[in-house]
């Protein structure tokens, strides 16, 4: 049996056109490509992207993903007037007292001589003016603070995670600044010595520092919510512990839950509001049920003018004229989906089966009960659809409209933001908003198999 074989100019020569359409789709593809590609690198270089890598500073985003997930202790000791204080970074009444200061601080009366074992070999000794620091593998490093900045001594090689400020008028070391690991740093300027110290988790997260619950277990706590005897005559133990945690000043609980409420209050408001106007203006606006090209036309550039307005630009508008609040973002959430959600029923309307109606007008129904029986369980489905799934979005604009000043849990989040300090609350209110979002998807999910599927 003898094998077939190709004759490539036999079969150019039958399919010339098949061929030639081959060759350019090819020719096409191989020009995108390079389009594409010519692209990527012009983008690399209009946006600077090299320079911004060249000045890229990890760092801080180290610091920052650290200041989220973990809350710093402040050493300080005043190097101009008789001040020391152990205090957590960022609350206003966290502030230890010598009978309190942590196992691993030791003072004297008058605060002279400080010991600081910062952990892993590493120990901070102050005597006055005069800084010694221990370490596992550097040796000891001595820093002694002068009239003029700081003077400092090596027992070794000087170690790469030390920076010296310097004067640069006068020469003089001014600043000791070392930082042996990301959960340790040593601060050293004629004017004071500050020890920074990095512990795991959220301080005071349920109870502030001062309250009289700081410090207990949660079995204590459970154990004192049903205790008779109270810790406050004029209340419960557990209206108390409610209370505490509820009004916590430095996480804010109980604010921070109006806050997301009001962002639900507008995504829901403001949703409901534009599937509400944008049902019967789609009836109008689809041609299968309105006769008038004018109002269709009319009513169709009306979803585009309201839809072609991002949600911020009217939230904008709406703040200028009502003031800041959650009613401005309800009004941005409207506006944009009524135009959104007109065109998209509109659509559905339009595309609807004739046949339907047609059978139920066949039973003599008149027109209200062919549009009840004929036109709407068609088109439910992608009425709940749709509106559900905008409500779930309007979850996350809310967010974002409320950052601009419309209230809500965005303007939490951005004043968190602005102190540049407090990065642990922002992750917490991220957190939140993130489960909020969760949540939403959940029962928009829930309610279209509800109410689609019947159960």
């Amino acid at each position: 049996m003898s094998t077939p074989t190709f004759d490539r100019d036999a079969l150019l020569a039958a399919h010339p056109r098949a061929v030639t359409h081959v060759a350019r789709g090819s020719l096409v593809a191989l020009v995108s490509l390079v389009l594409v590609f010519t692209y990527l690198i012009y983008a690399v270089f209009a946006f600077d992207i090299p320079r911004l890598i060249a000045t890229a500073e990890p760092q801080r985003a180290v610091l920052l993903v650290t200041d989220s997930v973990a809350h710093k202790v402040h050493v300080t000791k005043s190097l101009r007037r008789p001040e020391f204080e152990v205090a957590v970074e960022g609350e206003r009444t966290a502030t230890y007292t010598p009978d309190t200061y942590p196992a691993w601080v030791r003072a004297d009366d008058d605060a002279e001589t400080v010991d600081v074992d910062l952990g892993d070999g590493y120990v901070v000794h102050i005597v006055g003016d005069h800084v010694t620091l221990e370490t596992p593998d550097d040796g000891t490093i001595d820093v002694q603070v002068i009239e003029t900045g700081v003077t400092i001594g090596y027992s070794g090689e000087k170690p790469d995670w030390v920076r010296e400020g310097m004067n640069v008028t006068t020469g003089h070391l001014v600043k000791f600044d070392a930082r042996p690991t990301i959960d340790k740093r040593i601060q050293i300027t004629r004017s004071k010595i500050e020890i920074h110290r990095y512990f795991t988790g959220w301080e005071h997260f349920f109870f502030p520092f001062n309250s009289p619950l700081h410090g207990l277990s949660a079995g204590e706590v459970a154990g004192l919510a049903v205790s008779e005897e109270r810790l406050d005559p004029a209340r419960s133990n557990a209206a108390l512990i409610f209370e505490t945690f509820w009004n916590n000043p430095e996480w804010q609980h109980g604010h921070i839950f109006k806050a997301l409420l009001e962002t639900v209050l507008m995504g829901v408001l403001g949703t409901f509001t534009a599937a509400l106007v944008g049902l019967p203006l789609a009836f109008a606006a689809a041609h299968t049920f309105n006769r008038f090209g004018v109002i269709r036309f009319a009513l169709r550039r009306l979803f585009d003018f309201l839809r072609g307005i991002d949600m911020l630009i009217w939230s904008l508008i709406f703040i200028r004229a009502f003031g800041l609040g959650p009613l401005t973002g309800a009004l941005a959430i409207a506006f944009t989906d009524t135009g959104t959600l007109g065109k998209l029923f509109s659509e559905a309307l339009e595309n609807i089966d004739r046949k339907q109606i047609e059978g139920v007008s066949a039973t003599g129904a008149n027109r209200w009960q062919r549009y009840r029986y004929g036109v709407i369980p068609q088109i439910l489905p992608v009425f709940v659809s749709q509106g559900l799934y905008y409500l779930e979005s309007n979850m996350r604009s809310a967010t974002v409209i409320g950052a601009l000043g419309a209230g809500g849990i965005g303007l939490v989040l951005v004043e968190t933001i602005r102190t540049s300090r407090d990065w642990e609350n922002t992750l917490y209110i991220i957190i939140l908003t993130i489960l909020l979002v969760v949540a939403m998807d959940g029962l928009s999910s829930w309610l279209r198999r509800r109410l689609i599927r019947g159960g």
